[in-house]
């Protein structure tokens, strides 16, 4: 497996940024961090979203997995590598995906699907990873059936997952899952906000770690 993505499952978490602004993005960003967050992904829906990725790979040094994330294009996917950005995340699969995975190397393209085809076409050009999305529309059992015809493909549900749910696409296969919605807010208004954002950062954290630990034991 590459290695960034076994980082992505020792993680257990990525959160997914969509700001308002590139300051809000890094304000999020360091209280995620503090809460125990180990992979972020910026998405190209944050204004000057390749300077925030630039500016947090530097900041924190190889403590956190930064990526970029709605990558529709090869403009894009050339602007998040040229950033520093550690994997990729699409929300379909683009018409020049052989294209995008060609240009990233061994930096992870992980393009996003729904449906087996979908996903056998993905595998058929290369993907070791794929974003299952939107994951709540399916259900964590819908993973776990995926596993059966794909086991050697990395899975990473997003939409709709929170710190309850957690848990249970770990369960049911998950590398990592991916929680925009409460690890994401367009800003912060107070201290109160902060401090409410901290917990739920902790909370996710806490329990899909604890998830990922007890599926290691389990030998799953």
């Amino acid at each position: 497996m590459n290695p960034v993505l076994d980082e992505l499952r020792q993680a257990a978490v990525i959160a997914v940024l969509r700001s308002r602004s590139a300051s809000d993005a890094v304000e999020v960003a360091r209280l995620l961090v503090e809460a125990g967050v180990t992979a972020l992904e910026i998405t190209f829906t944050t204004p000057s979203a390749d300077t925030v990725i630039s500016r947090l790979v530097h900041e924190l040094d190889g403590r956190v997995l930064v990526g970029a994330g709605t990558v529709l294009n090869a403009a894009q996917a050339d602007a998040a590598l040229a950033s520093g950005a550690q994997f990729l995340v699409s929300p379909g699969m683009p018409d020049d995906l052989q294209l995008l995975f060609d240009r990233c190397g061994s930096v992870p393209f992980i393009p996003g699907v729904l449906t087996p085809t979908e996903l056998m076409g993905a595998v058929s050009r290369g993907a070791e990873a794929v974003k299952v999305f939107p994951a709540s529309a399916m259900g964590p059992g819908y993973l776990s059936a995926l596993h059966g015809p794909f086991p050697d493909t990395a899975l990473i549900p997003t939409g709709g997952i929170d710190a309850v749910d957690a848990p249970a696409w770990i369960a049911a296969g998950a590398l990592a899952v991916g929680i925009g919605g409460s690890l994401s807010p367009r800003v912060l208004r107070s201290d109160a906000d902060r401090v409410a954002l901290l917990d739920r950062a902790r909370a996710v954290v806490t329990s899909a770690v604890a998830a990922r630990a007890a599926f290691t034991q389990g030998g799953i």
